[in-house]
């Protein structure tokens, strides 16, 4: 996929290995400073650097905040047909949880997720030994469903802290600043636990398109053509000023539920409490199914402004 996004622009337009490490403001423009030594005067700035964004930081977001869990993940592609059935797997343990979900008749993925004691540090930073912590702990599992994970390449075992921003900071903090906005994980990273982190930046990318495609609209341009330079400036940053800000009134609320339902959902299913688990594997496990339905099902408009 990021093949085929990349093949549909031009050259030289993505730079890889270049983080933004500084930001500056220049009039009506920001000045980007890459890791590579890069500088770029733009006209928007659109963070989608990660959870760690830089952007975010600088229009006032904290830093991500760990949830005491951790991931790892994989996919096996399978040289014959893998035999399991098209539904989706959930094993539960005391600190652990484990999914596997086919994807077609050879290709599964699968995740693991952990509460790390600090007896693990040094176990999951070397994948042999994660791998050998993840299967330990999933020897109570199918022999063919294990085998997934068993035959998965080692290096695809790698640690992932899971993080997520807190709902009452997208609540109150800056979703946008001026002519700078953070989509993606920048904006709302969130905890795997119903799978729709990578489905809202999507959702975030067409909603910022349409309301940019109004600034930047033949009919906007063209009340500002007669103006001078300096005019021109102001009032093509005033128009993207509101057309972010516009995104960020979209998007507030959709980027809270998703947060704060992924870490209720991650919480319940991983809870080591009896009332959690009795509540989780007899009342809750339709509800959380059908909440992932739910929450997918979303729609966040077409495209084009029009």
């Amino acid at each position: 996929m990021l093949e085929a996004l990349a093949n549909e622009l031009p050259s030289g337009t993505i730079r890889y290995l270049s983080k933004v490490v500084a930001i500056e403001e220049f009039g009506f423009h920001k000045i980007i400073h890459l890791a590579d030594g890069t500088i770029i005067k733009t006209k928007v700035l659109i963070g989608c650097d990660g959870v760690d964004s830089l952007v975010a930081k600088w229009i006032g977001f904290k830093q991500a905040s760990f949830v005491g869990r951790c991931a790892t993940r994989g996919y096996l592609e399978s040289k014959g047909t893998h035999g399991l059935e098209p539904s989706i797997m959930q094993y539960f343990g005391k600190g652990f949880r484990a999914g596997v979900i086919p994807c077609d008749d050879r290709g599964v993925s699968w995740f693991f997720t952990w509460t790390p004691t600090s007896q693990d540090k040094e176990t999951v930073e070397n994948p042999a030994k994660l791998k050998q912590f993840v299967l330990n702990k999933l020897q109570n599992m199918p022999i063919d469903v294990r085998s997934i994970i068993e035959e998965t390449d080692i290096n695809s075992f790698l640690p992932y802290p899971l993080r997520y921003r807190h709902p009452w900071e997208l609540m109150f903090g800056n979703i946008s600043k001026g002519n700078v906005c953070v989509v993606g994980d920048a904006f709302h990273p969130m905890t795997p636990d119903i799978g729709q982190g990578g489905c809202c930046a999507l959702e975030d990318a067409i909603v910022l398109a349409r309301c940019l495609a109004e600034a930047f609209s033949k009919e906007s341009m063209r009340d500002i053509k007669v103006m001078d330079e300096e005019e021109k400036a102001k009032e093509l940053y005033k128009k993207i000023e509101g057309s972010l800000k516009k995104y960020a009134d979209v998007r507030r609320w959709r980027s809270i539920d998703l947060v704060a339902s992924s870490y209720m959902a991650g919480y319940i299913q991983q809870s080591e409490s009896k009332l959690a688990t009795f509540l989780r594997d007899n009342i809750l496990a339709g509800f959380l199914g059908s909440l992932l339905l739910k929450k997918s099902n979303y729609d966040c408009g077409k495209l084009n402004s029009s």
